[in-house]
């Protein structure tokens, strides 16, 4: 309660306009609405969302769908059937926790690799006087490179 405090002296010091619905509304969780039956489907069963995947393989009249005869069907076949869209063996919030765990477990070791794992250099770099000889050898403008021309590379 006092954090709720906290946050109102803040809000009335910053001049906002909050209701205490639109500032509290995360926190009440989200009823479950019973969907109304479709009308159209008249006296067919409310059969559950489960595809035939997830069904034993053995057992049916038709082996291949899943189904016995006489079995209704489900108002959403297309999507449920054997045919449909493959149900995932993994839950998607745990494919996506394993998947970021692969990519920072390869990261890691790029980071590893390349930081950890390289000698250092056997030989002292070489040091030249006047700043790199840029004295000695006629300064940094008589160092640049001189462009090309079509001439150059025909002979």
């Amino acid at each position: 309660m006092s954090s709720l405090r906290i946050f109102s002296s803040v809000a009335s010091k910053r001049h906002l306009k909050l209701s205490h619905t639109s500032w509290r509304a995360y926190a009440t969780p989200a009823t479950l609405k019973h969907q109304e039956k479709d009308p159209q489907l008249g006296d067919y069963p409310d059969l559950p969302w489960v595809s035939n995947q997830e069904l034993p393989a053995r057992g049916w009249w038709d082996q291949q769908m899943r189904r016995n005869f006489g079995d209704p069907i489900q108002e959403y076949d297309e999507v449920l059937s054997m045919w449909g869209p493959d149900a995932p063996p993994v839950p998607p919030h745990k494919a996506l926790f394993q998947l970021s765990l692969a990519i920072s477990a390869f990261t890691g070791f790029g980071f590893l690799c390349k930081y950890a794992l390289v000698p250092e250099r056997p030989t002292v770099p070489r040091e030249y006087p006047y700043s790199g000889l840029v004295r000695e050898l006629g300064g940094l403008e008589e160092n640049k490179a001189s462009e090309e021309t079509n001439e150059e590379i025909d002979e």
